[in-house]
């Protein structure tokens, strides 16, 4: 397969990148490098450095060979920041998305995996969240992720492509030479982790009266590794339906205080931590269901218990320091 990634250079789109190149693909990268580099795109793979609304630029990759599938891992994905700058957010992962879909459609690849977000649904109703749970995304980056996926429902239903839009729980973890870091860092292990390195005084911890057991939030940690493995179940499952949505999760949530305690027992470090108010936009509960991806796509988590998140997290980290 032939296969196009945005956001190849982060950290889940660089992984699947691997998974790609390591099952014989051909993998094209488009990526701005604005939070990352060009040496962060696994070797093999062909690099363009181009923004996703840059729709002649994306044209012209298109015209140089036929591609098979494209999946779609660029964007903002930080929720906090989102009720800041939503102007930002709708700029950048629905506006420039939908200038990906005209190159795509207009080039005639037909299959598109779609990183969405269990964002889309909001403060739950009922947890493990199923995919027939309402979706009211109450950040703006949610908001994003739940626009673009109804662009897609309407290109599937007019026939101009199939698509999968998977909707990660908490993406974490790491794979040997590929650490979680992002520009700005927003997600709690790979903080954690910097303050167990002296990278960091401490972590704010937001929040800490939401009505869970520990008073902290739950969130559901799916392995970046088992993430990469359902895009690829998910780009061969498409080949033969239009749609297909679903979740990405373990089923079974972890405390803010949880990881923290995990962190501590896989490094053997303190971490300083600094209790602050809750952040807008941060639901208490975010767990998964994950029997339709189980069922439609064969698919199951096998690295995600939390204990392995973290320890494969802080080995990549400590890699990466050493060089």
């Amino acid at each position: 397969m032939r296969a196009l990634v945005t956001g190849g250079a982060g950290f889940v789109g660089g992984v699947v990148v691997q998974a790609l190149l390591d099952r014989g693909d051909e993998v094209t990268v488009i990526d701005n490098l604005r939070s990352t580099s060009a040496d962060d795109v696994p070797k093999g793979a062909e690099l363009h450095e181009l923004s996703v609304g840059d729709e002649e630029g994306i044209a012209a990759v298109l015209r140089s060979a036929r591609y098979d599938a494209c999946f779609h891992l660029a964007g903002r994905i930080e929720s906090g920041i989102s009720m800041e700058q939503p102007e930002e957010f709708f700029a950048t992962n629905v506006a420039e998305t939908l200038c990906l879909l005209r190159a795509l459609v207009a080039a005639g690849v037909e299959r598109f995996v779609f990183s969405s977000s269990a964002a889309v649904y909001g403060d739950p109703d009922y947890t493990p969240i199923d995919e027939g749970h309402p979706t009211r995304a109450v950040s703006p980056y949610g908001e994003t992720k739940l626009l673009v996926e109804r662009s897609l429902a309407w290109l599937a239903s007019l026939g101009k492509l199939h698509y999968a839009s998977l909707r990660y729980f908490n993406a974490a973890g790491a794979v040997p030479g590929r650490a979680e870091r992002h520009r700005p860092e927003t997600h709690l292990i790979p903080i954690a982790l910097a303050v167990a390195a002296g990278e960091r005084d401490a972590l704010d911890l937001y929040g800490d009266d939401y009505p869970t057991p520990d008073g902290t939030c739950v969130r559901d940690y799916v392995h970046v590794a088992d993430l990469a493995s359902a895009h690829l179940l998910a780009v061969e499952a498409i080949g033969a339906r239009a749609e297909l949505v679903c979740n990405l999760g373990t089923g079974t949530g972890s405390s803010n205080a949880e990881v923290i305690t995990a962190v501590r027992e896989v490094t053997g470090r303190a971490i300083t931590v600094r209790h602050a108010p809750r952040r807008p936009g941060d639901a208490a509960i975010l767990v998964a269901a994950n029997d339709l991806a189980r069922a439609e796509l064969g698919w199951a988590p096998v690295r995600s218990a939390l204990q392995e998140v973290v320890g494969d997290a802080w080995a990549a980290m400590t890699a990466s320091a050493l060089g």
